[in-house]
Parts: structure tokens; C-alpha cells; sequence
């Protein structure tokens, strides 16, 4: 069977002289898949050529109510025609009723707004160091975080990261992290010492692999701060905002964390993201302790409470739940029809889901997207799927359809 080829085979004109002039501006630190995408409405998106492609990836989990969502392009649209910025020396109402929205959706009263998932996850690392000072134990800094974790890009937070591709050539590391197997509460209990200020987990690996906490695993954890005075702190920018079926990856074990980062789909799209956190440890960031030039910028904030405000009807992540059933059902049952091992395994929950394949994925994304489908990796061998919320199971369907297609002919 003849294969489509994923590499610069799949550019066409416009996209090519677009792409030549980003590779002498641009700096080359991103792997970028070889087409240019200029419009988006829904679930679909179209490259400089006019090409469709059936978007499966959403902006890595970030767009969940697709691309153009009408309430939220008209939250932005009127906001941009009142007021942009004024700093976080003044007050506005969209970043107030931004805050109340997301402490009441997640049970931490306080809120703190950035820029994106790795300031948000930089804040839960200075939180947790001030607190520590603020309780007069300052010899408790450290951070316990795991193996094929992933938070953020700051010499911080990727020192947080638990992949070493992502520390090579910028040792020396900041001191203060140390790195345990996922899922294994007993190496996390033996890695507690006097200078353990705080354990940062993912309810999902999504950068690792899309991979679960086992169950208990998350609840383990909280018994285990409780017992030690520590700082539970759970990573959501991938997980939250509802991507799991449930407002936030913690809920699905019914503990309440100490802190918690959000960002990807909170602005659809728009750059924001948030720190949230527990009333006795907020006290801890006076004024000046942090801060950020456009956290909570008000453009973003007005998109950021349409997007509370569509999530929180209670039929959007019953159907997100709904739908990441499906999609596991029916990836299972393609997973018995291909050749043995080909898919090694299915996982995630609700809309982030990833497919194990016997190889590495890069060039199957590539024949994926020749096909008209847009997904990427998470890890080496694993192809990642976060679809916009309003997907159809028609989609999926669709989707699966290509995939199927695609790893019958390797």
C-alpha cells in the first residue's frame, strides 16, 4: 500500500515561503511540523494553502471550546474595546471576577494570575519556599517531583522536570528537587527528609507519556503531608479546566491540594494562567514577594470567565467524560484489530488520551497529519491526543478511522 511521506512533502507553496522566512527569523528551538495554520473555526484548522485538518490536539490541550468559540471571540472582542492593561498596580473587574470564579470551581480561596503553565508552577515553587520560612523552618526548601514529569520551561521549574533531556546543557541545576518513581508512595515517603518542604504531582503525565496516578495514589500523598507538614502541590495545566471529565484532576480522588497551577485551557487559547491556593499559606505573599507585569491581563481575564462560565454548565464535562469513554472504547477495540503490539497500550482520561505504539511516533504524526489529522507526542512513543471539548464522537470516529489507516500499512 502506497504511504503518504511526512516530511516537507507535505508543505506547498505558501506554506513553504512562509516557512523559509520563519527558519531565518525565528529561533530554531522547536521541532515544527511543515505547515503554517492561518485560520481555525470549531475543531477544524486550515494552513496557508487552504488545507482542512480535523484538529485532535486542541494547542496541546489549550483550546478546549475549539477554535473562534463565539462567546469567548466576543468576550475578547469587547474587552479590547474598553481597556487592554493597566497593571497590577490598579484593580479591574475582569481579573476580580476572574478569581472568583476559579476559587469557587476549585475550593482554594486564593488567586494569584500569570502568563502561562510554567509561571504558574514557578508560583507553587515560591510559595511553598516562603511558607516554609514563614513557619520559621527555613532549612525546609526542597521539592520532591517525579520521574517523566514535565513543569515548565524556567531553570526552576525544568530543574522540577523529571527528564534529564530537559536539563542537559543548562547544569549547574538549582539545588532543592529530587525526583521519585510515579505512582510509588513508598519511594516517596523514604525521600522525605528535614529539608522537605513539598511534593509537586500531576494527576496525569501529560508530557511523560499521558500516564495516570494509580488510584490512591494522589489521596497516599495527602496523608503522607498531612503527617509530615509538608505542601501538597498538584500541577493541573494540562489536567485541569475540566480536560478529565471533572473540574480539576484532583477532584477524581476528592482531596483538597495545598496549591494548585492552571493555565492551557483557562484562556482558550489566550495567554493566562493562575495559581491557586489555600487561605493559611496565601498570607505568606505579601506585596512584593511576587508579581507578574501581564498576569491577568484583562483581555485574557474576560475570555477566561467566558470560558468558566461555558465549562460550568453541567453538560459540558459530563459530555467531556462521555466522550473520553468512547474514544478509549472504541482506540481499545482498534488496539485488538491491528497486528499484535502495534498499539503496546491505551490510556488517559476524559479528552487526554494517549496511544503506545512498538516505535517511535514522530514519523506516524507525520503520515497522521498528511492524512489530515493533527496530534503530536508525548514522549517518544506515544501519540497524544487533547481534542477540543466540543468534538463530535463522529470525529473521534474520523479520527480513529486515520489512524487505523495509518499503522495498518507501517
Amino acid at each position: 500500500m502506497s504511504q503518504p511521506q511526512p516530511s516537507s512533502a507535505s508543505s506547498t507553496p505558501a506554506n513553504d515561503a512562509i516557512i523559509q522566512k520563519a527558519k531565518r527569523h525565528l529561533l530554531q528551538n522547536y521541532k515544527q511540523q511543515p505547515v503554517v495554520l492561518v485560520r481555525g473555526q470549531g475543531t477544524r484548522v486550515w494552513d496557508a494553502d487552504g488545507r482542512e485538518y480535523l484538529d485532535l490536539l486542541g494547542g496541546i490541550a489549550t483550546c478546549a471550546l475549539g477554535h473562534c468559540h463565539p462567546e469567548v471571540v466576543a468576550a475578547a472582542k469587547a474587552q479590547l474595546d474598553s481597556l487592554w492593561h493597566v497593571s497590577n498596580v490598579f484593580y479591574s473587574q475582569p481579573q476580580i471576577d476572574l478569581a472568583a470564579q476559579l476559587t469557587e470551581w476549585s475550593g482554594l480561596p486564593r488567586a494569584f494570575f500569570c502568563n502561562s503553565g510554567g509561571e504558574a508552577n514557578e508560583a507553587l515553587l515560591k510559595l511553598a519556599r516562603k511558607v516554609m520560612k514563614d513557619r520559621g523552618t527555613p532549612e525546609r526548601y526542597e521539592v520532591i517531583s517525579f520521574d517523566k514529569s514535565f513543569h515548565g520551561r524556567t531553570l526552576a521549574t525544568v530543574t522540577a522536570t523529571g527528564q534529564p533531556k530537559y536539563h542537559a546543557g543548562f547544569e549547574p541545576l538549582p539545588a532543592g528537587f529530587t525526583h521519585v518513581p510515579y505512582g510509588d508512595i513508598d519511594a516517596v515517603r523514604r525521600a522525605v527528609g528535614p529539608a522537605t518542604a513539598a511534593i509537586l504531582v500531576e494527576p496525569i503525565q501529560g508530557e511523560g507519556g499521558v500516564r495516570a496516578a494509580p488510584p490512591g495514589f494522589l489521596t497516599a500523598l495527602r496523608a503522607l503531608c498531612d503527617e509530615r507538614g509538608l505542601l501538597l502541590l498538584v500541577d493541573e495545566v494540562q489536567t485541569g479546566m475540566g480536560r478529565t471529565g471533572k473540574p480539576f484532576g484532583f477532584m477524581h480522588e476528592g482531596i483538597r491540594p495545598d496549591a494548585i497551577s492552571v493555565a492551557k485551557a483557562l484562556g482558550n487559547g489566550l495567554p493566562i494562567g493562575a495559581m491557586l491556593c489555600r487561605e493559611e499559606l496565601a498570607v505568606s505573599l505579601t506585596p512584593g514577594t511576587h508579581g507578574s507585569t501581564f498576569g491577568g491581563n484583562l483581555v485574557a481575564a474576560a475570555a477566561a470567565n467566558a470560558v468558566l462560565r461555558i465549562l460550568r454548565r453541567p453538560e459540558v464535562l459530563q459530555d467531556v467524560q462521555a466522550k473520553g469513554e468512547h474514544f478509549l472504547a472504541r482506540a481499545r477495540a482498534l488496539q485488538g484489530r491491528l497486528p499484535p503490539g502495534r498499539i503496546q497500550d491505551v490510556r488517559g482520561q476524559g479528552l487526554l488520551l494517549g496511544l503506545e505504539l512498538d516505535r517511535d511516533v514522530a514519523p506516524v504524526i507525520g503520515l497522521l497529519r498528511e492524512a489530515g489529522i493533527l496530534v503530536n507526542a508525548a514522549g517518544e512513543r506515544t501519540v497524544r491526543f487533547a481534542p477540543p471539548f466540543i468534538v463530535t464522537r463522529e470525529e473521534l470516529d474520523e479520527g480513529l478511522a486515520v489512524v487505523e489507516r495509518v499503522l495498518a500499512a507501517l
